[in-house]
């Protein structure tokens, strides 16, 4: 007789990285938002009072991080639907930037020498207000896994350029295994000479810098330039400077694109504390960008007499590789233009 097989340990299915769990906990109901800040009571007065078109979504580690009870906070301001949302405005379009025209192939954007920018995905960690992607036609224009091998074609036929951008949506919200999936695609470009990655999710989400993606990162046959976005000094806790300084050490140069927005960063005490934190962190302030006149953000714009303004003091008061370039991107023009 045979003895019976003694039955097989159960194991579970192995769980799912911390950072996409943090992913699904997001808030995305404005109400709740208000309610854990406080501020269930005005919410009349604070909310879009109809559908915007453009979802809240907030990670709750970026909620930590701001002011208890403050209307006014900054990093609450960058992405509450407010009710200046659905002014209409003259000169803020859908198309702030002149994607649409510049598109080469499904997910493809060309506008500079040397550069092509991927639309890697729609999906993003937090919903910032002034996005000029708002309104992007992500159901039709994304280089996603179906249309890599098309966009990936357009590069390898181009052999002048030899950089290219990642961006969306947010690149970093694919899941490793996409990523390293269109990352040996591009590494069988033998005229591609860099990588840069545009993404919020350092800062929003930095569970999602974890072991995973820095072996990736690491083993990349490129140069790798990792480009987070940041606005306010009050964005970058702990959590934020661990994650900037792990992709330094992965081999990344790490850079800062602000945007100027009224109401969250428009005076120099804010801008000089974002400097300084951004280098405690192991970035470099890059751009400060005016506004995108997308509609929508109307209200975030600052006018460029102040932004000089500003820039100038900014000039004045820090050393010369803290001090960000103030820029504007204009629909057509071969570089960023500068103020």
């Amino acid at each position: 007789m045979i003895p019976a097989s003694p039955p097989l340990p159960h194991i579970p299915p192995p769980k799912p990285p911390r950072w996409q769990q943090l992913w699904r906990e997001a808030v995305t109901d404005p109400g709740e938002l208000l309610a854990l800040l406080g501020l269930a009571g005005r919410a009349d007065e604070l909310l879009a009072g109809r559908d915007t078109g453009f979802p809240l979504r907030v990670p709750r580690g970026f909620i930590a991080r701001m002011r208890h009870g403050d209307p006014a906070d900054p990093l609450l301001a960058q992405v509450l639907p407010r009710p200046a949302e659905l002014d209409e405005v003259p000169g803020f379009g859908l198309d702030a930037v002149g994607d649409g025209a510049a598109r080469t192939a499904p997910g493809v954007i060309r506008k500079y020498a040397g550069r092509a920018l991927l639309v890697a995905t729609g999906s993003c960690a937090v919903h910032c207000r002034y996005c000029f992607r708002r309104h992007f036609p992500y159901a039709t224009e994304t280089a996603a896994a179906g249309r890599w091998r098309e966009a990936l074609a357009q590069l390898a036929a181009d052999a002048s350029i030899e950089e290219v951008i990642l961006s969306g949506g947010d690149p970093l919200s694919l899941s490793t295994a996409r990523l390293a999936e269109l990352g040996d695609g591009l590494a069988g470009i033998a005229h591609l000479r860099r990588l840069r990655i545009h993404t919020r999710l350092p800062v929003v989400l930095p569970e999602r810098i974890d072991e995973a993606f820095l072996a990736w990162l690491g083993a990349l046959p490129f140069d790798r330039v990792v480009v987070i976005h940041a606005n306010h000094a009050n964005e970058l806790d702990a959590a934020v400077a661990d994650a900037c300084r792990r992709l330094r050490d992965a081999g990344a140069t790490l850079l800062n694109q602000t945007v100027l927005l009224r109401g969250v960063n428009d005076d120099v005490d804010t801008l000089a504390a974002l400097s300084e934190r951004l280098l405690a962190c192991a970035v470099l302030p890059y751009y400060l960008h005016q506004l995108d006149r997308v509609a929508g953000a109307a209200h975030f714009e600052v006018d460029d007499a102040r932004a000089r303004a500003l820039h100038a003091a900014l000039h004045a008061r820090l050393s010369g590789y803290l001090v960000p370039r103030l820029v504007r991107e204009v629909a057509g023009a071969d570089g960023k233009t500068p103020l």
